[in-house]
């Protein structure tokens, strides 16, 4: 790195790639479940609704973690919150196969996967906002952003050859190792100075109602945008194998190996939303709005179009663009809110009520695909999107305007 010659940039790429690596074994960890499902239902006679049901546990138990955690995460080094929830995370991955006889015990061990996982968003984020220039801090919450998306091909390659059972040990291996590299590398960062906590701490004696303060940021708003887009970056992504398999009648093995693919494209949204929003000249609400109206169109399309190649192509552009509104919450809204010293707090946050709506709608879609059909299912998601366009309508501006 020393032919950077900028230290700005240098310690910016150091510790975005870090970041971006451990994010990446996160959600590998976390979309194993959905890659191997159709192997489980197909071969080893689970169900649609266990694995909904562990799915829901799942959320649960990350959603209430990144409450939980991503507070802790303000008080605690990020040192120590991402590398023992990866080396947790992996125990856990390592157990649930062996465990899969007594159905009810494995599901509450995946679903403590989901609360080790859940320590390390938060603390990624403040350790991100706190140490890097607010342009940095974009683009370093976009690696991780990407490395997110990357996370689903990378679990459906796995799936593509391996057993579901080897799925999880391999997984656990990644955890594993990537746990003890962030223990070493972050101690190291801390060390040299490049990693530096509570630096913009107020004082307590300025520090006034933080829930005004975030209010003051619009956290309802985007409280909002993180229900919705939960709903489909984790719900409908995890249900997108058994939607192929199910509805458009591939094999299992088609449907984990087309799930690749699919995930793999869907891994380039934070890229293009970046790209959108500086053409937008650095509006966040018009791109939101923009990429929410572009969902919608083509989940109806999705709904209109059997054609099985079609279908999945428009499928995978309706994702794509609600996870573009996604990575404006993540990569963008998160990181501003680094001078009111609570970015792991509410990022956890965000991240808990986004989860809680993936816990419920994954038990709903379950059932749904099962009573409705997928067909319905898939007008259910139109309709979260058209919400995602009522709530993305900049309010602000609208009422600015008529009062002129």
């Amino acid at each position: 790195m020393k032919f950077i010659k900028d230290t700005k940039v240098r310690n910016a790429i150091m510790i975005g790639s870090l970041c971006s690596v451990s994010y990446l074994a996160v959600y590998v960890a976390r979309n194993i479940l959905s890659a191997v499902s159709p192997q489980m239902i197909a071969n080893d006679g689970f169900t649609n609704e266990y694995i909904g049901e562990v799915s829901a546990l799942y959320f649960i138990f990350y959603a209430f973690g990144q409450l939980i955690n991503g507070a802790i995460g303000d008080k605690i080094k990020a040192r120590f919150m991402i590398s023992f929830g990866l080396i947790f995370a992996g125990v856990t991955n390592l157990v649930f196969p062996y465990l899969s006889h007594t159905p009810e015990t494995a599901k509450y061990i995946f679903g403590m996967t989901g609360f080790f996982l859940s320590m390390i968003y938060g603390p990624m984020t403040k350790v991100v906002a706190e140490n890097t220039e607010p342009v940095y801090a974009t683009r370093c919450s976009l690696g991780y952003t990407f490395a997110s998306f990357l996370g689903s091909p990378s679990a459906g390659l796995l799936a593509a050859f391996l057993t579901w059972q080897s799925v999880f040990y391999a997984s656990s291996v990644i955890l594993f190792v990537m746990g003890a590299v962030c223990l070493i590398l972050f101690g190291h960062y801390e060390k040299i100075g490049i990693v530096k906590y509570h630096q913009f701490d107020k004082p307590k004696s300025e520090r006034k109602g933080g829930i005004k303060v975030l209010i003051k940021h619009r956290i309802i708003k985007f409280t909002l945008i993180s229900v919705i887009t939960g709903v489909v970056r984790t719900t409908v992504v995890f249900w997108l194998p058994t939607y192929i398999a199910q509805y458009l009648g591939f094999s299992a093995e088609q449907s984990a190996s087309i799930f690749t693919v699919a995930t793999l494209v869907i891994s380039m949204t934070a890229f293009i939303a970046v790209f959108l929003y500086e053409k937008l000249g650095h509006d966040m609400d018009k791109t939101i709005l923009i990429v929410f109206t572009s969902s919608a169109i083509f989940f109806m399309l999705v709904y209109l179009v059997k054609l099985p190649v079609l279908n999945i192509i428009f499928m995978v552009i309706a994702i794509m663009s609600s996870n573009a509104a996604a990575s404006m919450l993540w990569s963008r809204y998160c990181p501003s809110l680094r001078d009111t010293g609570m970015v792991s707090g509410a990022t956890g946050f965000l991240d808990f009520v986004s989860y809680m709506s993936a816990s419920i709608s994954s038990t709903i879609f379950a059932n749904a695909a099962t009573s409705i059909g997928w067909g319905n299912l898939i007008l259910v998601w139109f309709g979260l999107m058209v919400f995602g366009i009522v709530v993305a309508l900049p309010y602000d501006k609208l009422r600015k305007r008529a009062n002129v």
